[in-house]
Order: C-alpha cells, then sequence, then structure tokens
C-alpha cells in the first residue's frame, strides 16, 4: 500500500483461524473459505497467522501458504496484516517474508517466555519495526506490558501506526490515550473484545478484534453498529443472549479462544475442522451443544432486529 500513513483501521478486525485436516497439514482451501466468509461479513480488516491463527505453532512453510493466500484472497479490499513475534531472529525472518508477499502490515506479537525489563522490549519491537518497511502494530498482552516512556519512543518510530491493548488495564490505556492521542491508532483486543469495548470506545479505541466473525459476523457487525449509533436496546440484547453466554463457555477451559471459534464456525458449516494443535485442546461435546444453542438464539436475534 506503498505508504504506511495509508493504512487506516477501524471497525471490525477479522481474524481467521488456521484450518488442520486429521494429519495437522494445513488445510489451504478451508483458510481460502475463511478469509472469503470474513470479506463478505463486511469486516473493516484481516490479521492472519496472529492468536486465532495458532502463530505460536506454524513454521515458516506454513506462515508464507497462510499469508500469500490472505494477500491474494483479500485482493486490495481491506488491508492484511501479518503477525509476528517470538524468537526476534525468527520474527526478523517472517515480518520481511510478510513484506515480500504484499500484506499491507504487521502485528507484532511478544516475545517467547521472558518477561523483559522495559529497555529489553524496547529494543525487540524497535529491531522489529526497522526491520521493515511496512506499518507495524504493537500488541500489548502478557509479558509485554508496556511503560508510557516506551511506547511513546515506539509511537516516534516513522511506522508504528498502532497499538492494540490485550491486557485490559484502563488507568494504563488512558495515561496512553491522553499523552499520545492521534499519534497511534487504539485497537481494542481483549478476549472477546465486545465483552469490553463499550468501555474502550469511551477511551478512544476505535477498532477491536473480533473472533466471532468467524462464525456470526452479522452479530458483530449489528453489535458494531449499535455501539457506535446509540442503539442500548438492541445492544443489551445481544449481550444477552450472545457476548456473555460465549464468555461463559470460553472460561470453562484453557484456549477455547481459538478451539471455541473453530467449533462455532463447524456449527455454522465452514469446512475448517476442530483440529488444533498442541498445548490447545478441542473443545468439549457439552459445550459444542451449548454453542449450537447460542448460535441459533443469535440468528433469531438478527432476523427480529427490525423489531428492535
Amino acid at each position: 500500500m506503498g505508504s504506511e500513513n495509508q493504512v487506516s483501521l477501524s471497525g471490525i478486525m477479522g481474524f481467521p483461524v488456521t484450518p488442520f485436516d486429521h494429519n495437522e497439514n494445513v488445510n489451504e482451501k478451508a483458510f481460502e473459505t475463511n478469509v472469503q466468509f470474513l470479506l463478505a461479513g463486511g469486516l473493516d480488516s484481516v490479521f492472519v497467522c496472529a492468536g486465532s491463527g495458532e502463530f505460536q505453532s506454524l513454521d515458516i512453510k506454513e506462515y508464507e501458504q497462510l499469508v500469500g493466500i490472505g494477500v491474494s484472497v483479500s485482493a486490495g479490499k481491506v488491508p492484511v496484516f501479518a503477525g509476528a513475534g517470538g524468537n526476534l531472529k525468527e520474527a526478523i525472518e517472517r515480518v520481511q517474508l510478510a513484506e515480500k508477499l504484499g500484506a499491507d502490515g504487521l502485528l507484532l506479537l511478544p516475545p517467547y517466555l521472558i518477561i523483559p525489563e522495559q529497555e529489553g522490549l524496547y529494543h525487540y519491537y524497535r529491531t522489529l519495526a526497522q526491520s521493515t518497511a511496512l506499518p507495524v502494530i504493537i500488541y500489548q498482552r502478557d509479558n509485554s506490558v508496556f511503560t508510557l516512556t516506551t511506547l511513546e519512543k515506539l509511537a516516534n518510530l516513522p511506522n508504528v501506526i498502532g497499538f492494540k491493548d490485550g491486557l485490559g488495564n484502563f488507568e494504563l490505556n488512558i495515561e496512553f490515550v491522553q499523552s499520545l492521542g492521534n499519534k497511534l491508532q487504539w485497537m481494542n483486543g481483549m478476549p472477546l473484545a465486545e465483552l469490553t469495548m463499550p468501555a474502550y470506545h469511551a477511551l478512544g479505541f476505535h477498532s477491536y478484534s473480533s473472533a466471532i466473525s468467524n462464525y456470526i459476523p452479522q452479530v458483530s457487525r449489528k453489535y458494531h453498529e449499535s455501539l457506535i449509533g446509540g442503539n442500548q436496546e438492541l445492544l443489551q440484547a445481544i449481550y444477552r443472549e450472545v457476548i456473555l453466554p460465549i464468555h461463559r463457555i470460553r472460561q470453562q477451559r484453557k484456549g477455547y479462544a481459538v478451539s471455541l471459534i473453530k467449533a462455532g464456525m463447524e456449527i455454522v458449516g465452514l469446512p475448517v475442522g476442530l483440529q488444533v494443535r498442541a498445548p490447545l485442546v478441542q473443545v468439549e461435546r457439552e459445550h459444542y451443544v451449548q454453542l449450537e444453542v447460542i448460535i441459533q438464539k443469535s440468528m433469531d436475534l438478527i432476523a427480529s432486529t427490525h423489531n428492535i
């Protein structure tokens, strides 16, 4: 997309999964279908090989496959960002490969395992940002927690355009937004981001990652329209019938942030399968059935929205 300043991110960010067959090989056709489904659902951007895409389990050839397909299928309709992080040398290799494959930008994930000092955190993200001409988004979560001073230094790098928060520390977020303002684009990256988006939106966060868009994008779209438009009645109905029930299932098992998406996609007829790579586990039958009921209720709710 030429210049980093041309990429503007707002609205709903889509995070496709990585479908695997029973031999744990990447199912390219199913991935294409996933990206096409997100585009048809009206999402505003697509992020491949990130958390929902089981980034941590992909080798470099699989990464190349998936980024290439994401760019090809999206065909310039929306920005395509690729995830990169973990081991610094491997992350640089993936950053540069994503740029070569035509990605529009990068989501920089945390370094592996270590809980670093701020100096080390700055050096890690600066090194990745400076290894590419692409615009990059800094992702705060887990072992990557920034002070204002560190984030200010990163925001001064010419291709750092955004900050995605997966930590949920609102005092810190207020300090960041009030101090840096429009120097960065602010994104809600919390698990099941719809759960917290009203609070983030009030702070100045204008986009969020939507896991449920992989299987009920019409709900995510109605949710976003209701939030922006102030339709409290519909917003409350979506929380009551969809968001909070899904959140309760997700809390039952670690790793459901990914495997529950694949279960939802299978329920609505998308051919991604339930296979996840270790250490993730598949959704238990009891929770699968509960999700089926929620998805049906969500369909009924959307069908009746003309009355709300």
